[in-house]
């Protein structure tokens, strides 16, 4: 199986050694993801639907660099500063995005390093055919 991996040029990934995106044969796994923008700024403090919007859009441009798409997502985990304040814009941003492809989810509540940094994004994938039909050797 090849091996595929793309580094966005978060301040991070070098000091932490990680990749935004690492590609073994159909398996694709995406790093938590913040709305950090290239800037360093935080894109729409304290808005989590708008955070969520750009990191998936984010994620979306990782999955493009190793070979995958959004429709092969298979599950999503968000992070979130407060559950109860954010919660419902995450599920709708989720909706928006991954409407007819449906991949399982799941919400933690987490401390981030930011001030108004609502959300962390963190993606699996599976590359496959229309009818679910993975190559191992890709």
């Amino acid at each position: 199986m090849s091996v595929k991996i793309f580094k966005s040029g978060g301040r991070l990934e070098g000091i932490g050694s990680y990749s935004r995106a690492k590609r073994i044969g159909p398996f694709v796994y995406i790093a938590g993801t913040t709305a950090i923008e290239p800037s360093g700024k935080l894109h729409a403090p304290n808005d989590t639907y708008a955070q969520s919007m750009y990191i998936f859009k984010r994620i979306e441009e990782a999955l493009k660099a190793v070979g995958a798409e959004m429709k092969h997502v298979v599950r999503t985990t968000a992070y979130m500063t407060d559950m109860a304040l954010g919660g419902a814009d995450f599920v709708k941003a989720h909706g928006e995005i991954f409407k007819d492809i449906d991949p399982v989810t799941a919400g933690v509540e987490a401390g981030l390093t930011t001030p108004g940094m609502m959300v962390e994004i963190s993606v699996d994938a599976v590359v496959h055919d229309g009818d679910g039909n993975i190559e191992m050797g890709k």
